[in-house]
């Protein structure tokens, strides 16, 4: 007997309305929270949620308590952002921002425990670093990796740090952990993170956040630059223009 058309709309409605309330919470959820919040019976909730977890749409956090985004779901909502009919708006800003700075200018998303560069107009000039949009980096050598790392709530911060492996990629790399904790400090106070020759010998970047309406970072906006053509201090004087931007790219990224 095939189920009928109405129990299947509803029990697809429902997963959907879980994973949106999971999505939109900064931080892994509980399925008694789930139930409490869309009234959901916990059989129900419980039955959809193990459906989702065997296709890797969800996960569960260590301690089988908390659920997250799985890796399926996040490959789909980058994939999703990355089409060229959704983000023409943001390319022709990031287009600009290259243009005027003369530099390799990028968004970058947060994906567990990595970087992900998103979105990316390279210069033409000769000399130049190439990290094709897609490419994935640690977050503790990068400038929007540790801005990431910096502006995320402090337990979460921690949890991560504890858990990182803070491999050396150049002689510059933070790989101390207490000396990380202290450069978040910074990062915060200044709300603008540096990459001084940190994951790539001769690479130099700064990164400024891009918030969504609630005021939670969801993107990074950085520029990088050879150091023997513009060095860290050269860079800095960017930031103006790069915080301008940032808030312009709010209003075009929908995350």
């Amino acid at each position: 007997m095939s189920t009928p058309a109405s129990t299947t709309n509803s029990s697809l409605l429902r997963a959907f309305a879980l994973i949106e309330e999971i999505v939109k919470r900064d931080g892994a959820t509980t399925v008694a929270d789930l139930c409490l919040r869309l009234d959901v019976p916990k059989p129900t909730a419980h039955r959809i949620i193990s459906q989702l977890e065997k296709e890797n749409l969800l996960q569960k956090e260590p301690g089988g308590r908390h659920l997250t985004p799985g890796p399926r779901l996040r490959t789909m909502a980058l994939n999703v952002l990355a089409q060229r009919s959704v983000g023409a708006p943001r390319r022709a800003i990031l287009q600009r921002l290259a243009e005027e700075l003369g530099e390799t200018c990028n968004i970058t998303l947060l994906d567990g425990h990595e970087l992900v560069y998103f979105e990316r107009v390279e210069t033409n000039w000769p000399v130049r670093i190439q990290l094709p949009s897609g490419s994935r980096m640690p977050l503790h050598c990068t400038a929007s990796g540790k801005l990431f790392l910096a502006l995320m709530p402090l337990h979460r911060r921690k949890a991560l740090l504890a858990n990182l492996s803070l491999d050396s990629h150049t002689a510059n790399s933070i790989t101390d952990r207490v000396l990380l904790e202290q450069e978040m400090g910074k990062i915060i106070e200044n709300t603008l993170s540096t990459d001084n020759e940190e994951l790539i010998e001769g690479m130099a970047a700064i990164a400024v956040p891009i918030y969504d309406d609630v005021g939670q970072v969801r993107a990074t906006l950085a520029v990088h630059a050879p150091t023997i053509r513009k060095p860290l201090a050269s860079l800095m004087d960017y930031a103006p223009l790069l915080r301008r931007t940032a808030a312009q790219l709010q209003a075009v990224l929908d995350l």
